[in-house]
């Protein structure tokens, strides 16, 4: 591999980078906010721990996917669902983040890494699908265990991503046991 193709690749480890300090609105237990590398992190570490229960699904092209969804967020942030109000918008912004933060690639890694992300963004193989999911149940489960501020709306993560989850009976049962625990939460329980 020659010098430039190593400078790029490590041009682009640097600029996501900045997702170790790109705020979501989820806190974690000691009540700080959450990072968009923790959310994707834990991410891949939920795909990792109901692997035995997904059978059929290319863990690794899963994992790959886990990883590359939010990356565009390294440059213009996190939109919290709650705030989003034109999906479209939202969605062709971080494909040009993406463009723009895989610049420095070389072709052949920043095709893929292009590809991951509007397979993940298009849902439509059943490791996009699962990836969806997954993200949806990581971020409601981090509500769930998170110290939120006090007025946290809990009510909101009932019918957050539903569409997604309710696609593969994992994830249904996943979610049945978090709604369970949102409704305790919400309670104050």
């Amino acid at each position: 591999m020659d010098e430039d193709t190593l400078q790029g690749r490590l041009a682009f480890l640097k600029a996501a980078e900045a997702l170790k300090d790109t705020l979501r609105s989820g806190h974690t237990s000691q009540g700080r906010p959450e990072s968009t590398a923790e959310h994707s992190w834990r991410l891949c570490l939920l795909a990792l721990a109901f692997e035995d229960r997904l059978p059929g699904i290319d863990m690794l092209r899963l994992l790959k996917l886990c990883i590359v969804h939010d990356l565009g967020e390294a440059i213009h942030g996190d939109i919290p669902a709650v705030e989003q109000v034109d999906k479209a918008a939202k969605q062709e912004q971080e494909r040009e983040d993406m463009r723009r933060l895989t610049a420095p690639l070389d072709p052949a890694l920043r095709g893929q890494v292009l590809g991951l992300w509007e397979e993940y963004e298009a849902g439509a193989t059943p490791e996009a699908a699962l990836a969806k999911a997954l993200d949806k149940l990581e971020t409601l489960l981090q509500h769930n265990q998170g110290r939120n501020p006090p007025g946290f709306d809990y009510a909101f993560n009932l019918d957050y991503g539903r569409r997604y989850t309710a696609a593969h009976p994992l994830t249904a049962a996943l979610r049945d046991m978090l709604d369970r625990d949102t409704r305790d939460r919400a309670a104050g329980k």
